[in-house]
């Protein structure tokens, strides 16, 4: 793994700082929630204890008598709806609806309270509707007509039937059916209006012709001499009580609720007897827009919740959350919910609310109290928002600053490399690497390269020189000696001493031999300064030598592949020797009736020289010592080769401004010779 990489992981690690930023802000919030909720819940309780002072605003828990399931809800009305049959004008959403399922259809049914009046809308289902004859009474058996009927009881006396047919679409009459009989009603106006799929009924009632309970009942026929199927709210005999809001429990509620608090009372069956209060401050701004990635980084941070969604009082009047049936059933409980969108998290608690002068405890309703937590922490929180900015920012500019980092040292260490590895490709005497002048680590490294190169360099200079040291300095005593030898001969001697004086004589002739080969490179560097260049045609002068090649080495096959136009500045007599020391490698290393391939060839500008032959491959330990000095790859202790043919090669190559390298074939070696030409 690179440097930079690594650097690059090292720097992940400040995450650790965001991490655990967020992590203080997730128990921070949840901490204040919980105060928050403790604080709520006290507020419930005593708002609890107040209401149950009031204990004619709830009605009593019926054990048998009606079903909860059979009650219909008023829903408060802030404005008059017009009655036209039509819902758009109506001040409350369509989802506030009772949806009644039959075999015929689907009946849609709401109602409403705004000040006497009782406001009725029914939505029915209905292929086609059959409609009362002229001067009929509906709801006396025949003629059956499509007809809604809202029934009115207080047990034991009232039992009535507001019913609503109509001769044809518009303004209808309502008749009033009870056991005296069915009666016309002219305080209450209706409306009947066709619509595609079925048709709608509107209707306001004045509240003092209604009983305590109410239910509704629509049949649906198919033709006057059929009854038809009705569909009904409620399952009992009789329907539910209805259900509207207490406006004494508002007030009340007004006076005990703080401002950013929403308070919701319900009965002992969850319906709603009073809302007051707003989640939102007095005053308070709206949210700033907030960025989505934004939104994200929070949502990962802190607690989801429950949609906040849930916490909105519900459409249809009655409470049935969680954690307000555990307060019906008596256990205080508190929640809370998040908003998706915004952030914001709702603080919910609910109380129980008990009679215990009546029913010995029993409960009678409870206590909702909501509060928004824009006080404390929130995605709008403009602290909130800093932190996360900052620190990404802050995380961001440190990743940046570490690869910055890594990059500068990563490109030092890659320079010193690069000069580490051109210094030992040269002489390596003198060499100045890279930030060989800098205060830190990497500046004591290439003072050390830099002395170990230096020393190097001079310890390759002093082996190069050696030869012909050695050779200058042993021709003296090696001609003493070989003098007295040949004067030992005109000796007279034993067979003994003979044989002794003529090993002697062989070793001192391989010794002369040996001096005369390490001068030889010594002679050719003072050629290669003195000689007197010249251009030529190298073609001819190659296909010469070899011609003698075939006749010296007459157990190889020599292949010569040429090309025109070699024009080439320099010593012929040095460049055939420069061959000669080749040929000579390649007869060595290859075995009789081998061939020997010698091509020339051009490449741009330049010529280049090759000998191959079958053979060993080279070795990878000395590919880089081929051609120096006193280095030989020969085996069995040949003295007639000193390692100093490929050494010679390489001075008359550099000599002439080339180069000098083998390489490995499919079958043998390659050795190369690239020439400027002419």
């Amino acid at each position: 793994m690179t440097l930079k990489r690594q650097l690059l992981i090292v720097s992940l690690m400040v995450l650790v700082l965001p991490w655990a930023g967020c992590q203080f802000i997730r128990e921070t919030e949840s901490a204040l929630r919980a105060g928050q909720q403790d604080m709520l819940a006290g507020t419930a309780r005593a708002i609890a204890d107040t209401l149950s002072q009031y204990p004619e605003d709830f009605p009593e828990p019926r054990a048998s008598d009606f079903r909860i399931g059979d009650q219909l809800y008023g829903h408060e009305l802030t404005s008059a709806p017009r009655i036209d049959g039509y819902f758009e004008d109506w001040p409350v959403g369509d989802e506030a609806a009772v949806l009644l399922t039959g075999s015929d259809g689907e009946v849609r049914v709401i109602l409403g309270v705004h000040g006497s009046y009782i406001y009725l809308f029914a939505a029915v289902s209905d292929r086609d509707a059959v409609f009362l004859p002229p001067g009929a009474l509906p709801g006396s058996g025949r003629p059956h007509v499509d007809r809604v009927e809202l029934r009115s009881v207080s047990p034991p006396y009232l039992d009535e039937s507001f019913i609503f047919a109509a001769e044809a679409p518009g303004r209808i009459v309502t008749y009033v059916r009870s056991p005296n009989g069915t009666v016309a009603e002219p305080s209450v106006h209706a409306h009947w209006q066709d619509v595609p799929g079925g048709y709608q009924v509107e209707a306001r009632i004045p509240r003092r012709l209604l009983g305590v309970n109410l239910g509704v009942e629509v049949t649906n026929t198919d033709n006057v001499n059929t009854r038809g199927a009705t569909v009904r709210s409620f399952a009992s005999q009789y329907p539910g009580t209805f259900v509207r809001s207490s406006s004494d429990l508002a007030r009340v509620g007004r006076n005990l609720v703080q401002p950013g608090m929403r308070l919701v009372i319900t009965d002992y069956a969850g319906w709603r007897l009073a809302e007051v209060g707003t989640l939102e401050l007095p005053g308070a701004t709206s949210a700033t827009p907030v960025s989505n990635w934004l939104r994200l980084v929070y949502v990962a941070i802190v607690e989801r919740g429950t949609d906040a969604r849930f916490a909105t009082p519900a459409a249809t009047g009655r409470e049935q959350q969680l954690y307000i049936r555990d307060a019906l059933n008596g256990r205080p409980t508190a929640s809370w919910f998040r908003s998706g969108q915004s952030g914001n998290a709702v603080v919910a608690v609910a109380q129980p609310i008990t009679d215990g002068t009546a029913n010995g405890g029993a409960v009678v309703g409870s206590v909702v109290l909501q509060q928004g937590t824009d006080a404390i922490l929130s995605l709008t929180n403009e602290g909130l928002s800093r932190l996360l900015n900052v620190t990404l920012i802050a995380t961001l500019a440190v990743a940046a600053g570490l690869l910055g980092y890594a990059t500068w040292l990563s490109r030092r260490i890659r320079k010193l490399s690069v000069a580490t590895e051109a210094a030992l490709s040269g002489d390596g005497i003198d060499v100045e690497l890279p930030s060989a002048n800098a205060s830190d680590e990497l500046g004591d490294l290439s003072r050390s390269f830099s002395n170990v190169l230096g020393a190097l360099g001079e310890y390759n200079a002093y082996l190069r020189t050696l030869a012909s040291k050695l050779s200058h300095e042993l021709r003296t005593p090696l001609a003493i000696v070989t003098s007295s030898l040949d004067n030992l001969e005109h000796e007279a001697l034993d067979e003994s001493a003979r044989n002794y004086t003529e090993r002697a004589k062989d070793g001192a002739e391989r010794l002369r031999r040996i001096l005369n080969a390490m001068s030889e490179a010594n002679r050719v560097e003072e050629l290669m300064q003195n000689a007197e260049l010249r251009t030529f045609d190298l073609e001819p002068v190659l296909a010469s030598a070899v011609s003698a090649y075939r006749d010296v080495y007459a157990e190889r096959q020599f292949e010569f592949q040429p090309v025109t136009g070699a024009a080439i500045v320099g010593s012929p007599e040095l460049l055939i020797q420069m061959l000669d020391k080749l040929v000579d490698n390649a007869v060595s290393f290859s075995a009789e009736d081998d061939t020997i391939v010698i091509a020339l060839d051009r490449t741009d500008d330049d010529l280049c020289l090759s000998v191959a032959n079958p053979g060993p491959p080279l070795p990878d330990k000395l590919r880089g010592q081929l051609f120096d000095s006193l280095v030989s790859l020969r085996s069995g202790g040949n003295s007639r080769h000193l390692g100093l043919g490929l050494f010679i090669a390489r001075l008359i190559a550099e000599g002439h401004g080339g180069a000098i390298s083998g390489d490995n074939t499919d079958d043998g070696v390659r050795f190369s010779v690239s020439l400027p030409g002419a």
